[in-house]
């Protein structure tokens, strides 16, 4: 029993170092391009619930079937202001996601620097 113990202990310890060393490849290989990936289909869905892109199909299109021109008028105005102000919010969710892609290619590299620190190295 002592056997398999040691055995699989060594295979153990021999995993994990693999890992620790794997780390970094895989953080900014697989790991960037899924966060990326991900952060894509967070803009999607953003853009899907603000409906910028229907509310852009539909600007001349009149509101409450009004097709005098006051109505048109109306219409036209009330879905551009509607499109800037979605389109704000748009912005502000993609510098959101710009921001958490920039943390994740950051976050090893202080958190190296900052054991250096710690250690009083630098």
């Amino acid at each position: 029993m002592t056997n398999n113990f040691a055995v699989y202990s060594i295979k153990i310890i021999v995993e994990i170092f693999k890992d620790i060393l794997m780390f970094p490849f895989w953080w900014y290989s697989r790991g960037l391009i899924n966060t990326f990936l991900k952060l894509v289909n967070f803009i999607k869905n953003k853009e899907k619930v603000l409906g910028i892109s229907i509310w852009i199909k539909n600007i001349f299109r009149p509101m409450y079937g009004q097709t005098d021109w006051q109505g048109k008028l109306i219409s036209i105005f009330i879905r551009l202001m509607q499109i800037i102000f979605r389109s704000i919010v748009l912005l502000f969710w993609i510098l959101i996601a710009l921001i958490l892609l920039a943390c994740w290619i950051a976050l090893p590299i202080v958190i190296i620097y900052e054991i250096f620190f710690q250690l009083n190295f630098l």
